[in-house]
C-alpha cells in the first residue's frame, strides 16, 4: 500500500537515460518527445484560469451568477470535478504501480532522499523527472567562510537614499505612497514578466520538448551532471555541469559559468558556445525558469549566482582564477555581480549585454510613463551592470548599450587616458559601421602598439598593476593612441542579431598584459 501511495503521489518520469546512446522513454513520460501534452494540460488550463480569473469574476458578477442560489449548485459541480480528478490520479498511480521501470525509479528516488549516498545519486542521475522532487545536492551555507549580510540575501549595490529631516521624510513618504504602490504592482505583475519572459509558465510549457532534448544531449553526449542548489533565500536552482578536466581538451581545466538571457535556459541557451570550444561548463537557470524555483528579481538573481559560485569553488573544486563567467544579454547582471563579489576570477565575457536597464525600458514604454518606469526599475528591477562592472575589474551602432558599458569600464579603469581626447576617439571608433571603418579609424591615429604596451608594462612594474591607472605625463596624442589600443583589447565586435548565439570560434578569453 505504501508503494502504491508513492506511485500516486510520485513525480512524472520523463526519460530514462542510456550511457552515450539514445534515450528511451518511460511509459509514464511521453513528454520527452511530445511536448508534455497529455496530463500536463491540466496545469496549463489552471495557469490560464489563474490569469483570467479577475475578468471571469467580473463577468459572472455582471451576469448575476454570484448570488447564493447559484453559487451553491456550482460548488456541488466543483466537488464532483475534484472527485473525478482524484479518480484519474488513482488510476495513474495504479498504472505506475504495474510498471517495473517506475517502481525501480521511485525506489531509487526514496533512497536518495533517505540516505543520499553518491552511489544512489549516481543511479538517480539516469532518470529525468519533475525537478521539484530532485534532492538538494549543495546548500549555500556549506562553505563556512561565507555569510549573508541581511535577511534578503547577498549584498547588492543600491541607490543612495536622500537625507531628509524626520518630519519631511515622513511627509514625503506619505506623499509618495501611491507612487510606491503603483511601482510595486507594476514590477511584480507584468513588469518582471516583460523583463524575464522565460519565467512565464505558458512559454515554458511551449519549449518543454526542447528543454528535455537539451538535457538529454548534455547528459548522454557530454556526461553532464544535473544538480539542485539551494540558495540563501530558499530558492532551488537547476544547474548542469560538464567536466572536461580529465579530457584531452586544452581548455578543459578552465570552468566557464554561463549566465543566460531573459528567455534563455542552459538547455538551449549560450552554454553550447564554451562547450563546443572545449571548456568545462556550468550552466544554471534563473529563478522561476524550468526547474529553478522563485521569481527572477535582482536580489534572487544575485543569491542564485552566489550559490552557483560557491558550488563551483567548494564542491567542484575549481579555483577562482580558473573560473570564467560568460553572460548573454540580461545575464550580464549576475555576471558583473559575480565579478564584483569574486574579484579573483580569471575572466568576464559579456555578449550583447548592456550597462543600465533604465534607458532600455524607457525606449519601449510611452513617454507619459517615464517617471513610473524609472522609479519602478530603480527600486525593484535595478539591473545596474555598469556600476557593478566599475567595482569588478572589467542598429545605429551607438544605440548599442554594450558600447556604453565599454566606455564606463575604460573611464573607471583609465580615467586619465579617457579624458576628453581619449573618450572622443573611442566614440569615433565605436561609431564605425564596419570592420573596414574600424581599421581606418585605428590607422588614422597611427596607434603604436609597441609604445602602448611599453607604457602599460612600465606602469605595471612600478605599481603592481593597481587600477585605476593614474598618469599625468601623457600628451593628447598619447592618450588618443592608448585609448584606442585599450578599447580594441577590451571589445570584440561580432556582427549578428541580438538573439544569435555566439559561435564557439568567436569565444575568446579577455586580453591580459
Amino acid at each position: 500500500m505504501a508503494k502504491l501511495l508513492s506511485c500516486v503521489l510520485g513525480p512524472r518520469l520523463y526519460r530514462v537515460y542510456r550511457d552515450r546512446g539514445p534515450a528511451r522513454r518511460s511509459r509514464d513520460g511521453d513528454e520527452a518527445a511530445e511536448g508534455a501534452q497529455d496530463g500536463s494540460w491540466a496545469s496549463v488550463i489552471w495557469s490560464i484560469s489563474y490569469y483570467t480569473s479577475p475578468l471571469a469574476m467580473f463577468y459572472l458578477y455582471r451576469k448575476g451568477y454570484l448570488t447564493l442560489s447559484k453559487v451553491v449548485p456550482f460548488s456541488h459541480y466543483a466537488g464532483t470535478m475534484l472527485l473525478l480528478l482524484a479518480g484519474v490520479a488513482c488510476l495513474r498511480g495504479i498504472g505506475r504501480w504495474t510498471n517495473p521501470q517506475y517502481i525501480q525509479f521511485i525506489t531509487i528516488l526514496e533512497d536518495s532522499h533517505r540516505i543520499g549516498t553518491p552511489e544512489v545519486k549516481k543511479k538517480l542521475a539516469s532518470y529525468n523527472f519533475d525537478f521539484r522532487s530532485w534532492p538538494v545536492d549543495f546548500r549555500w551555507d556549506e562553505a563556512s567562510s561565507r555569510w549573508v549580510s541581511d535577511s534578503r540575501g547577498v549584498s547588492l549595490l543600491r541607490p543612495e537614499p536622500k537625507h531628509r529631516s524626520a518630519a519631511n521624510g515622513f511627509l514625503h513618504a506619505i506623499k509618495k505612497l501611491p507612487c510606491q504602490i503603483a511601482s510595486y504592482v507594476v514590477a511584480h505583475t507584468f513588469g518582471r514578466r516583460m523583463l524575464y519572459p522565460g519565467s512565464v509558465y505558458l512559454l515554458q510549457k511551449a519549449v518543454m520538448p526542447m528543454l528535455l532534448q537539451g538535457q538529454a544531449r548534455l547528459v548522454e553526449e557530454y556526461n553532464g551532471k544535473r544538480t539542485k542548489l539551494l540558495a540563501c533565500d530558499g530558492n532551488e536552482i537547476d544547474a548542469m555541469f560538464v567536466d572536461r578536466r580529465e579530457s584531452s581538451e586544452p581548455h578543459g581545466k578552465k570552468l566557464v559559468i554561463c549566465c543566460e538571457g531573459n528567455a534563455g535556459f542552459y538547455e538551449v541557451g549560450c552554454l553550447p558556445t564554451p562547450l563546443d570550444a572545449g571548456y568545462s561548463v556550468l550552466g544554471w537557470n534563473h529563478p522561476g525558469f524550468a526547474g529553478s524555483t522563485g521569481v527572477p528579481l535582482p536580489q534572487n538573481e544575485a543569491n542564485a549566482m552566489d550559490v552557483v559560485m560557491q558550488y563551483a569553488i567548494h564542491r567542484l573544486g575549481f579555483l577562482p582564477e580558473d573560473i570564467v563567467v560568460y553572460a548573454w544579454s540580461i545575464g550580464g547582471f549576475t555576471a558583473t555581480w559575480a565579478a564584483m563579489s569574486y574579484p579573483d576570477i580569471s575572466a568576464l565575457v559579456l555578449d550583447a549585454s548592456f550597462d543600465d536597464l533604465v534607458p532600455l525600458a524607457l525606449k519601449v514604454m510611452p513617454e507619459s510613463c517615464r517617471g513610473l518606469v524609472t522609479r519602478t526599475v530603480r527600486q525593484y528591477l535595478n539591473l545596474n551592470n555598469g556600476e557593478q562592472l566599475w567595482l569588478s575589474v572589467l542598429q545605429d551602432i551607438m544605440s548599442n548599450r554594450g558600447n556604453d558599458l565599454l566606455l564606463k569600464l575604460l573611464q573607471h579603469r583609465y580615467p586619465r587616458v579617457m579624458a576628453e581626447e581619449g573618450a572622443r576617439v573611442v566614440r569615433e571608433w565605436l561609431e564605425a559601421s564596419s570592420a573596414v571603418e574600424e581599421a581606418s579609424v585605428y590607422s588614422a591615429y597611427e596607434v603604436d602598439q609597441d609604445w602602448c604596451l611599453s607604457v602599460l608594462s612600465s606602469y605595471q612594474a612600478e605599481h603592481g598593476g593597481a587600477l585605476p591607472l593614474e598618469r599625468d605625463d601623457m600628451t593628447p596624442e598619447g592618450r588618443r593612441q592608448l585609448a584606442l589600443f585599450l578599447a580594441r583589447k577590451h571589445l570584440r565586435n561580432f556582427e549578428a542579431t541580438h538573439c544569435t548565439p555566439l559561435p564557439h570560434s568567436a569565444f575568446r578569453l579577455p586580453w591580459h598584459l
